[in-house]
């Protein structure tokens, strides 16, 4: 074991530069100690905190624009409500989409001959329903009653259309197309 009287007298025996040396060296030494022990595990415990701090701090952030924009987000499914029908499309349902068409006809002064339902295609989350119809009238009323179509409330669209006219020199024409709806669930 080592006693401390025998330090004593090595430390006693140095010169006066050896003694300095020993306590540049022992100071040092005690440094890197103090260094390696208590001051880097604290200054990495305090990094691994901040890192942490600033994923949350980023992940609030994102999670406050999410927010923010949830009542913009509400306000369009909102104004597109009307639009998100079940996908159950019944005889009334068919029979209102024909009114709906006949008035737009009406409006614009469009005669149909004939109007009827087609098909149904399925388009991935939606389904698509068509109508056939067959109408005359003069151009600029045809033209009335497309725009009158495809500006509606509903989700309606002019698939085809073919437009000719009714006789030789006439200024009436005769046009069959194809309108579709679009039902989201």
């Amino acid at each position: 074991m080592f006693k401390m009287q025998t330090f004593y007298t090595i430390l006693a025996r140095l010169s006066k530069r050896e003694k300095l040396i020993f306590y540049v060296a022992v100071s040092f030494v005690s440094l890197i100690l103090l260094d390696r022990l208590i001051i880097s595990p604290i200054f990495s415990k305090m990094k691994s905190l901040n890192r942490e701090i600033q994923e949350k701090e980023s992940g609030i952030k994102k999670n406050l624009r999410i927010l923010a924009q949830k009542d913009r987000i509400l306000a369009e499914s909102a104004k597109y409500g009307s639009f998100l029908n079940s996908l159950e499309f019944g005889e009334d349902q068919t029979t209102s989409l024909l009114k709906e068409i006949e008035g737009y006809a009406n409006k614009a002064s469009v005669y149909l001959i004939d109007m009827k339902p087609s098909s149904v295609k399925d388009a991935g989350s939606s389904k698509k329903y068509l109508i056939n119809l067959n109408c005359e009238a003069q151009v600029e009323q045809l033209t009335s009653f497309m725009y009158n179509i495809e500006n509606s409330s509903e989700l309606l669209t002019i698939e085809k259309y073919q437009i000719s006219p009714k006789a030789k020199e006439s200024s009436v024409a005769r046009c069959s197309m194809t309108i579709s709806k679009i039902i989201i669930p």
